[in-house]
């Protein structure tokens, strides 16, 4: 006699799915975020239909995601998009997942251009490392006078940052590069970046094996992209020019130390959510 075919299992509801997905290690917001996505649905959504039964594609689907999460897969990744400083993007593996740290970058640059004397010519702008173009956009957005230069290396990354700029209706230029190489004037108000500066060797790094590791750490002591983006500014900068960078929570003496050995003045920094001195930067007095 023929075996009888395995079970199929049974359909889950709306709040099995999500206890499910709880017990499997995702935390709250993730496992609702993640199925709000496959169903379609705002987020409040699932909190009044916790009865409703899943179809077994979709759940089949979330099931899978909630592994690859579970595993260390950004959410971004599975849902292919992230917000950031108020704007939906388009996010893949081929940029880094934009964190909500990186705002304090692109608030510092804000103020910074908002700060600019009126009757200022048009204030030019560059973003090294754009990745999926997070600060690019974000600038442009909020400042929409501004003629934003957006460059990086990879060209996966530019395609990424030319959909979001094309989808989002903001005008901002692409090119590629790996930092300052090619760059050609105007010379610019104030350039920004928020580099790979993770160390090499740092015990953080198998964590984030979904993320491009170029777009994590220069390797070495996490400092060699900072060094070069600091050394190449000058020649690139007007004379009061800002040149504002993202480093880690424990390098900001020494993102400090080396604006300070190539001629910057006026050095501060930034906190970032959590307290941490995130972001340090400097005026460019020009040259006499």
């Amino acid at each position: 006699m023929a075996a009888e075919p395995p079970a199929a299992a049974a359909p889950r509801t709306v709040a099995r799915a999500l206890a499910d997905a709880r017990a499997a290690g995702l935390g709250r917001l993730d496992a609702q975020l993640l199925l709000a996505f496959h169903l379609r649905q705002p987020r409040t959504w699932l909190l009044t239909h916790g009865d409703d039964l899943l179809p077994p594609v979709l759940d089949a689907a979330y099931a899978g995601d909630c592994r690859l999460r579970a595993e260390g897969m950004p959410l971004a990744y599975l849902t292919g998009q992230h917000e950031f400083h108020g704007l939906l993007l388009e996010v893949t593996p081929d940029v880094l997942d934009p964190r909500p740290d990186t705002e304090t970058l692109v608030d510092w640059a804000l103020e910074r251009l908002a700060a600019r004397p009126a009757g200022a010519d048009r204030a030019q702008v560059a973003d090294l490392g754009t990745g999926s173009g997070a600060i690019a956009l974000a600038i442009k957005h909020g400042c929409a006078a501004a003629q934003v230069r957006a460059l990086d290396a990879s060209p996966g990354a530019l395609a990424v940052a030319r959909r979001n700029a094309e989808r989002l209706g903001l005008e901002v230029v692409f090119l590629q590069a790996d930092w300052w190489e090619g760059f050609a004037p105007p010379l610019l108000d104030l350039a920004l970046s928020n580099p790979p500066y993770i160390a090499g060797d740092d015990p953080h790094l198998p964590a984030l094996r979904h993320e491009p590791r170029m777009a994590l750490t220069p390797e070495g002591d996490g400092l060699d992209a900072i060094r070069r983006i600091v050394a190449g500014a000058p020649p690139r900068l007007r004379a009061d020019a800002w040149l504002l960078l993202e480093h880690g929570h424990d390098q900001a003496a020494a993102v400090q130390a080396l604006l300070a050995a190539a001629g910057f003045v006026d050095i501060q920094g930034r906190h970032d959510l959590a307290g941490h001195l995130r972001c340090s930067g400097g005026r460019w007095p020009g040259r006499a």
